[in-house]
């Protein structure tokens, strides 16, 4: 069986789509936002307070602008980690893991904690 729709219905549903919306009242304007003081993240799940260089990453700071190939022949002893340029960075946090951050050239252009 062929089912066909009605011209009039077909027209009906066209002619709805493109009738004017009725105007309405805009909603009311909002207060202003007022400033708030920022707040510890103490108690919030998922965040973690970030100490200033608990990975000693400051006693590396020699190697700044050489190439990353000199990370494995530093000797590190702590957890590290490589991020290329424009690489992904997982999100977890080590305060106590040295990050060697690269640049386009491949020379090391931040070391910090993370």
């Amino acid at each position: 069986m062929k089912t066909t729709i009605l011209p009039i219905a077909a027209t009906t549903a066209f002619l709805a789509g493109c009738m004017p919306v009725p105007q309405t009242a805009p909603p009311p304007a909002l207060p202003a936002a007022q400033p708030v003081a920022p707040t510890p993240a103490q108690g919030i799940s998922g965040l973690e307070e970030r100490e200033p260089d608990l990975c000693g990453a400051k006693d590396y700071t020699s190697y700044l602008s050489q190439p990353g190939s000199v990370i494995p022949t530093i000797g590190l002893t702590k957890e590290y980690r490589v991020v290329e340029y424009r690489g992904i960075e997982p999100q977890d946090y080590d305060p106590n893991r040295i990050v060697f951050r690269l640049d386009a050239s491949g020379n090391i252009y931040n070391i910090d904690c993370g």
